[in-house]
């Protein structure tokens, strides 16, 4: 098992760096001087010859990339010039907050995706699964944008039941009972797309298992339904399973972007927004690097737990 992790590790590198490439390429390739674009109607030559100087920006591209790349190595993101605080402070605690919305996401997308899966496929042609995949159908063609902003509509306009944006209310609140009101709408819309998708997936694995020798034999020694259906059938299931997991988690993580404009969720998602809009090369690049880097590991560990269910993944 060491070796297989030590391997993943090994190839998750060059991901990696070619996620920095790409990211600092796409940026440097932006149209107009930045320098000029940051500083407004301060832009003059004097002051855009000195921001150059400042950002790096008077070196050639090949020698601004690795004087990045080596500073982030060493843990140094650079400075924020729009906020005038270090990258790497505003990026945990910005990703701090994606990481609520986001996590309270795939743990309601997987539970619900999965029981929905396994209810679908147990019940084959019945009513039951009829529902499930008309719902399932629904959830995957409503885009969660829009369904968020039909949630602001209905539950916090119409029937003010819940708060319209933010984390926390304004005045007072700041506590766990404040966080779960601000946090439902958001979490709920983000979840839908995903719950469909792993819904789906999560029936066809199992109607797949079900149709194994094991499973007849299960049923033949009078092991009861339900122990066959989840002691059994959703074991083995799970090794499908799971890979599907770890592409919703980064489609819940990206999605994070826009749902947290709908909802002005302060995550990482609307401070990459604002940076872009700022200009902020540097708060961009430093986002989008540890976003993508925790991505990557986070398919290590399914990879990983896959292989904890099915050895022979190993080799």
């Amino acid at each position: 098992m060491g070796g297989y992790i030590l391997k993943r590790l090994a190839l998750a590198v060059p991901v990696i760096l070619g996620i920095t490439v790409i990211v600092f390429l796409i940026m440097a390739m932006i149209p107009g001087d930045p320098a000029t674009a940051i500083l407004g109607s301060y832009a003059t030559p004097e002051n855009v010859a000195k921001l150059n100087r400042d950002l790096g920006l008077d070196q050639p591209l090949v020698a601004r990339y690795f004087i990045w790349l080596w500073n982030m190595l060493h843990g140094d993101f650079g400075q924020s010039f729009s906020l005038n605080r270090p990258v790497i402070d505003e990026v945990l605690e910005r990703f701090n907050n994606t990481l609520i919305l986001a996590g309270s996401s795939f743990v309601l997308c997987s539970v619900l995706g999965i029981l929905a899966g396994v209810v679908s496929a147990a019940r084959q042609y019945g009513f039951a699964d009829k529902a499930i995949t008309f719902a399932v159908l629904l959830g995957i063609s409503i885009p969660s944008f829009f369904l968020g902003m039909m949630m602001i509509l209905i539950f916090a306009v119409d029937l003010q039941w819940l708060p319209v944006s933010g984390m926390y209310a304004i005045y007072g609140g700041g506590d766990l009972p404040d966080l779960i009101h601000h946090l439902t709408m958001p979490a709920l819309a983000l979840a839908v797309v995903a719950t469909g998708v792993i819904a789906r997936l999560s029936r066809s694995a199992m109607l797949e298992v079900l149709r194994q020798d094991f499973i007849r034999t299960a049923r033949a020694k009078g092991v009861h339904e339900r122990r066959v259906i989840c002691g059994h059938a959703l074991r083995a299931a799970m090794v499908s399973i799971i890979p599907v997991l770890g592409i919703q988690a980064g489609f819940v993580l990206s999605g994070a972007v826009y749902i947290e404009i709908v909802f002005q969720w302060p995550g990482i998602g609307r401070m990459l927004v604002d940076a872009i809009l700022q200009r902020d090369i540097l708060l961009v690049q430093g986002g989008v690097v540890f976003v993508a880097a925790c991505y990557v590991i986070f398919n290590i560990i399914v990879d990983v737990a896959q292989s904890l269910l099915d050895p022979r993944i190993k080799t």
